[in-house]
């Protein structure tokens, strides 16, 4: 369920080890007119606890979107992308793929692991902050996702 219930947040699980790439993505949302709660996981290990609700985390939110950075310590994103897009239950859920790597070699085996989307990190805070708003407009706005559980 996404812009058809405008009163409702929108959960958001960002997996960003960066504490300043996390801090403006956080910051950037808190600006959007999408009502969002972002969820923090500082690497892979912890963005599947929260998904599958382990530890911590049993009583997390189904997410809406999950944003993933690729180079995570403990367990990278492609692990995560590949273990959540083999599971049942979570493998509707989009992920969004936000990443300083611009290879080829990426982009490709993320897609292959069933990424709803490739971003490249924007430089600059205005670009972030544009960047965001598309994707805010895109997945809560355009594109109809699946009911949450």
């Amino acid at each position: 369920m996404n812009s058809g219930n405008p009163g409702r947040t929108m959960e958001i699980l960002l997996v960003e080890d960066n504490e300043a790439d996390a801090f403006l993505m956080q910051e950037v949302l808190k600006e959007t007119p999408v009502r969002t709660a972002v969820h923090l996981a500082n690497d892979g290990e912890e963005g599947l606890d929260f998904l599958h609700r382990r530890g911590s985390h049993v009583a997390a939110p189904r997410p809406d979107l999950v944003i993933l950075d690729l180079n995570l310590p403990r367990k990278d994103g492609r692990e995560l992308l590949a273990e959540v897009k083999r599971d049942p239950e979570l493998k509707t859920i989009p992920i969004v793929v936000l990443t300083t790597s611009e290879s080829e070699e990426d982009i490709m085996r993320s897609y292959m692991l069933h990424a709803n989307c490739y971003i490249t990190k924007p430089v600059g805070i205005t670009q972030l902050f544009d960047m965001v708003k598309s994707m805010e407009d895109f997945w809560f706005g355009i594109a109809k996702l699946p009911p949450s559980r």
